[in-house]
C-alpha cells in the first residue's frame, strides 16, 4: 500500500507517518517548513520518505503527488493532516492571517484530496483521510477562522464520499479533541488544565491515538464505511 501523510514531521502527522510505516506500508510525508536535520531523522527512524511541499501551493501539490505516482505506480492512501491555528480575536485578524490558516488548513484539503482522487478513481480504489478538529462541529471562541476552515472539512468530506464512492474511494474524517502536541504544549499550565477538567475523560489525548482512527479508516475493515466524522475528543464534543 502506498500512503502519503500531509504534515508529517510532528504531532499527529508524525503518529500517522510511523504508524503506517510500522504496518510495512510505503509511506511518503509533506512538510513545509521542518529543518533538513528533523526530516532526515524521521526517514532514518521510519523508512518514510519526505517531500517539501506547502498544500496551499496547488501546482506543487500536483507535482509532489505525480512525483509519488510516477515512482510507486499508485496512490492507496491520503492523509490529509497539514494544518495551522492561530488564536486571537476575531475583529483583530488580519487578511494574511485569515488566508494563512484557509490555505493550509482548507485549500490545501482540497488541492491534495482532488489530485489524489484522480489517481484513485483511475484504479477504482483508494481512501481518503481528513484532520478535522473537534472546533469545526462545535466552534471555538478566538479560533474562529480556524473552526470555520476545519468545517470545510467536514463538509468536503461527506460531499467528496458522495462523489467517489460510486468510484470505490472512501472519504472518512477523524475530529481530534485537545492531543498532547507541540501546537498545545504552548498553552499555559492554566489553559491545559481546564481543557483536561472539561474532557470527561480528563486528559489531553495522545497523537498515536488519533493515528489508530486513521489506520482503521484506510484500513480493509473499513471498506463499507464513508462519509464518517469519529471525534478522538475524550468525549470533549459530546
Amino acid at each position: 500500500m502506498v500512503v502519503l501523510v500531509t504534515g508529517g514531521t510532528r504531532g499527529i502527522g508524525k503518529a500517522c507517518t510511523r504508524a503506517f510505516c510500522e504496518r510495512g506500508e510505503r509511506t511518503y510525508f509533506f512538510y513545509r517548513s521542518a529543518s533538513s536535520e528533523t526530516v532526515r531523522e524521521i526517514e532514518r527512524e521510519t523508512g518514510a520518505i519526505g517531500m517539501r511541499v506547502d498544500v496551499a501551493d496547488r501546482e506543487a501539490v500536483r507535482q509532489g503527488i505525480d512525483r509519488i505516482i510516477e515512482r510507486e505506480g499508485r496512490l492507496d492512501v491520503l492523509v490529509n493532516n497539514a494544518g495551522v491555528a492561530k488564536i486571537g480575536l476575531f475583529t483583530d485578524m488580519t487578511e494574511a492571517e485569515y488566508r494563512a490558516l484557509r490555505g493550509t488548513n482548507l485549500d490545501g484539503t482540497v488541492f491534495c484530496a482532488q489530485r489524489a482522487a484522480e489517481q484513485m478513481v483511475k484504479q477504482h480504489s483508494g481512501r481518503i483521510v481528513n484532520i478535522g478538529s473537534m472546533w469545526g462541529k462545535t466552534g471555538a471562541s478566538c479560533e474562529v477562522a480556524y473552526s470555520a476552515t476545519k468545517a470545510g472539512v467536514r463538509g468536503l468530506t461527506m460531499a467528496l464520499a458522495k462523489e467517489l464512492g460510486p468510484s470505490g474511494v472512501t472519504v472518512n474524517c477523524v475530529e481530534p479533541g485537545v492531543i498532547d502536541t507541540d501546537m498545545n504544549r504552548a498553552l499555559d499550565a492554566a489553559t491545559r488544565a481546564e481543557l483536561c477538567d472539561e474532557t470527561p475523560l480528563c486528559r489531553l489525548g495522545k497523537p498515536e491515538e488519533v493515528a489508530a482512527a486513521v489506520l482503521f479508516f484506510a484500513s480493509e475493515a473499513a471498506g463499507f464505511v464513508t462519509g464518517q466524522i469519529l471525534g478522538v475528543d475524550g468525549g470533549f464534543a459530546v
